[in-house]
């Protein structure tokens, strides 16, 4: 048997993290196996449906690497597929129409809760004869259509993660609706409905789902029969939590993967992440993977069944092992979209191979890509901004003469190297008296601002190459006491 799994979010919002993961998860099994990774996109419901939300799930799943290999597929373009299904479990009478009004069903909920009974519609229009249809026809009422569930029925599954699965019939809240009312015969069906016709279309072998889909998943199972087709093999995989121990949600703060891409992780560092949220390599202490090494090693056997908790500590480290490893030109590739968002301006100065080198400059430092913004800022504006502990330096005794020296060394110099650099440094040491922790503070200060920072001599030469260091020292020399 080829595996054949899919992925479908639904476009009323951004791709999340959990779908995100389940979409990690869905293509290591796929890999792993050599079958199909395949994109449904679930957009039956129309009201809450937008194409920008489709056009984020799509540049979201294809930044993390997630190539799908067949889609994708769209469900508001399949609908005749769906009522066809319907109109035959009409048919053989394992479905009908009901008619019952909202206000009813109001009144039937307001009785249950009064009696301290959980929700569950009674069937009451299960058993209806033409005649009491017709009627209910001509005082205007529209039917949904219901899915009949026998309550004596237990369903019962071997979950890939949770091992065996037991719901029964009466736990399922009666006989369940698969398409809405309208005027049209068959209004719009339902997400039970339509993901089972969708997986028996579309041969799926394997349904890969979080956690909160396990009550569905009973429904589902009774409509495969129902469609006379065999059930998947089912992997419920743990929810992804947040420091609380609750779902991660929206007031967590950052939770869709373009979020993720504006904050400054890589996709290699998130997608990494993500295989590690609920799943453990058979080597525990192993924390860094590509798709490829990680689908080598990927059995849901491995995959935990409690929550997995987000810890935003873990996937700074993670994010910078892929920084500090990555090749100086795609680095700079990545790294350039950030400056431009922060207006700096590159000048014909700053061209490719300068910006390679500051790069170089600042990688090691770096844990997201958005870091380069304040690390770098320093090299792209002409004068600087002094904090408070490099206004502290300038103000020392004996550091605007060793300032006033160090330019004038540097106006004899045609060409600065970091063998020159350094000479001036050893000669104004020696000219100034002054010990050469001085000078190197001093020297920092004025060319950065602060007296914290990048490799001191090759940010000097990255500043000369572009004009800025003389100006720069000038500054500080009229900020010196």
């Amino acid at each position: 048997m080829s595996v054949r799994v899919r992925i479908a979010p639904s476009p009323t919002g951004n791709l999340h993290i959990g779908t995100a993961r389940t979409a990690v998860f869905n293509y290591l099994f796929a890999r792993h196996h050599d079958g199909k990774f395949i994109l449904r996109i679930e957009d039956t419901d129309l009201e809450r449906s937008r194409p920008e939300y489709t056009d984020n799930i799509l540049s979201g799943l294809r930044w993390l690497g997630l190539n799908w290999d067949e889609g994708p597929f769209f469900q508001s373009q399949r609908l005749h597929l769906y009522r066809e299904a319907v109109q035959k479990l009409l048919d053989q009478g394992l479905a009908y129409r009901c008619y019952t009004t909202s206000e009813e069903l109001d009144a039937l909920r307001e009785g249950q809760k009064a009696r301290n009974e959980a929700p569950r519609y009674d069937n009451r229009h299960r058993h209806l004869t033409p005649e009491q249809c017709a009627a209910f026809e001509a005082e205007g009422r529209s039917s949904v259509i219901r899915f009949k569930i026998d309550d004596g029925r237990e369903i019962v599954w071997n979950d890939l993660v949770r091992g065996q699965m037991s719901w029964r019939g009466s736990d399922l809240g009666g006989d369940m609706v698969i398409a809405r009312a309208s005027e049209e015969g068959i209004g719009q069906p339902l997400y039970n409905f339509v993901v089972v016709v969708d997986d028996i279309d579309m041969q799926i072998t394997h349904v890969i789902r979080g956690e909160d889909h396990i009550a569905n998943t009973a429904k589902q199972i009774l409509l495969y029969e129902a469609l006379g087709a065999k059930a998947p093999e089912f992997a419920h995989t743990p929810l992804i939590l947040n420091q609380e121990g609750r779902k991660l949600s929206k007031r967590d703060g950052v939770t869709s993967i373009s979020d993720f891409q504006k904050m400054g992780f890589t996709a290699e560092g998130l997608v990494n992440y993500m295989t590690l949220l609920g799943w453990s390599a058979p080597d525990s202490t192993q924390e860094i993977f590509t798709l490829d090494s990680a689908a080598k090693e990927f059995t849901f056997e491995r995959v935990n069944k409690a929550g997995a908790k987000f810890d935003w500590d873990k996937l700074d480290w993670i994010n910078s092992q892929y920084i500090h490893n990555m090749p100086v030109v795609q680095l700079t590739d990545l790294l350039i979209p950030f400056w431009e968002e922060a207006g700096y301006q590159f000048t014909d100065a700053r061209e490719r191979p300068w910006l390679e080198q500051l790069v170089s400059l600042i990688a090691a430092s770096l844990t997201r890509l958005v870091d380069a913004v304040p690390m770098s800022k320093m090299f792209f504006t002409e004068a600087v901004e002094f904090s408070e502990e490099g206004s502290t330096q300038l103000q020392q005794e004996g550091v605007k003469a060793t300032l006033q020296a160090i330019l004038t060394a540097l106006e004899n110099q045609p060409e600065l190297s970091a063998d020159t650099a350094q000479n001036i440094i050893k000669q104004v040491v020696k000219e100034q008296g002054v010990k050469k922790g001085l000078v190197m503070r001093s020297l920092r200060a004025a060319l950065t601002g602060d007296v914290h920072g990048p490799d001191l001599i090759q940010s000097w030469l990255l500043l000369n190459q572009i004009g800025l260091d003389k100006s720069r020292l000038n500054q500080a020399i009229s900020a010196a006491n």
